[in-house]
């Protein structure tokens, strides 16, 4: 089968890139909050995963919230090792785009971030956001502990629940444990930062997040 540049199946292992052993170079630095883009971060901070859609809008969504130390945007939820942008637009890899959020739980929940991660894309819409179609646009939380697991799955519920109300359709969410999350090249980091004009693509549905969800 021939993979083009809207790829809306899933890689099987013996169709996926090989990758390579090399990690992407980043910079050391957040461009807006001059933070560290790479581990360790200072004690006490957790990380977040998330991807819905176009990651240079997304990471700009979670760098403007209060309590986050760090983002980094890259690519989870796949089988190449270390992808390039460019085999991640093949649809070869299986990864999404995603955000990597460091945050402070003493002055963020996860329980907010889940908030800001729904009410600010369409979770609906299966191998797509939008205009933009593939498996790397797909709706995914990766957990990194079995409570953020917990409270995304409880957190899909509640938003489905007002989402059926509204007569919008089943959530298309993948929600998982985080295996490996790969930077992107340093050219997307904060790329809204460097490009304020640049493309954005987040919509969202129009719902807003069941109260619970916000609180914290």
């Amino acid at each position: 089968m021939v993979f083009g540049r809207h790829k809306t199946r899933m890689p099987t292992q013996a169709e996926a890139l090989t990758g390579r052993s090399e990690a992407t170079a980043v910079p050391d630095r957040h461009l807006v909050n001059g933070h560290p883009l790479r581990p360790p971060f200072p004690d006490g901070m957790e990380t977040a995963v998330f991807a819905m859609g176009c990651f240079w809008g997304a990471e700009r969504l979670f760098w403007q919230a209060e309590g986050v130390f760090a983002t980094a945007v890259g690519y989870a939820g796949g089988l190449t090792p270390n992808p390039t942008y460019h085999e991640v637009c093949s649809g070869r890899t299986g990864h999404a785009e995603v955000v990597l959020v460091v945050f402070d739980p003493r002055r963020i929940s996860y329980q907010a971030l889940l908030a800001i991660f729904w009410e600010s894309h369409d979770p609906t819409q299966g191998m797509r956001q939008g205009n933009d179609t593939g498996t790397q646009y797909r709706s995914a939380i990766y957990a990194t502990s079995d409570a953020q697991s917990q409270a995304a799955l409880g957190s899909r519920d509640a938003y489905q629940a007002q989402l059926r109300a509204a007569a919008h359709g089943q959530i298309t969410t993948e929600i998982g444990g985080l295996e490996k999350f790969f930077y992107a090249e340093d050219y997307h980091q904060q790329y809204l930062a460097q490009n304020p004009g640049g493309y954005c693509g987040l919509k969202g549905t129009g719902v807003a997040c069941p109260v619970g969800l916000a609180a914290g």
